[in-house]
């Protein structure tokens, strides 16, 4: 189970908006949010920035917050806290595996994904015997 501290995110506003944004609307079942108030939290935030109502379509519940400032993003963070508190939810809870990336990497992204991955290493994957699957056998 992930969890976070909805008053210490420890991550800039911009980020924990975004964060709780693609929480609430995503499709998990494994969440401490209710629906309703998942929906509520993305039609607040998407009123402070657009005259128009929320989209209903699911693929377009985004929010672009590129062209926004950093005071709107405040704005949300607080809006967002809000409606959580009182809600009675102060930590976030979700079941959610790690997927695969959905993105193919740019071109000018792979030079720092292989030096990433030099600096980084993925740990040797172990076989049913508990030994790594790359090691060599004594």
């Amino acid at each position: 189970m992930q969890t976070l501290d909805i008053h210490r995110p420890e991550m800039p506003n911009l980020q924990f908006v975004l964060f709780v944004t693609a929480l609430c609307t995503s499709r998990l079942t494994a969440i401490n949010i209710p629906y309703v108030l998942r929906a509520t939290i993305f039609n607040r935030c998407w009123t402070l920035i657009h005259e128009s109502p929320p989209p209903g379509r699911p693929e377009e519940r985004v929010l672009d917050l590129s062209p926004w400032t950093e005071l709107t993003v405040e704005a949300m963070a607080e809006t967002i806290r809000v409606a959580l508190m009182e809600a009675g939810i102060q930590i976030l809870a979700w079941e959610h595996a790690p997927s695969e990336p959905t993105r193919i990497s740019t071109p000018e992204a792979k030079p720092l994904i292989e030096r990433l991955a030099q600096l980084f290493p993925q740990p040797p994957k172990e076989t049913d015997s508990g030994q790594a699957a790359d090691a060599v056998p004594c």
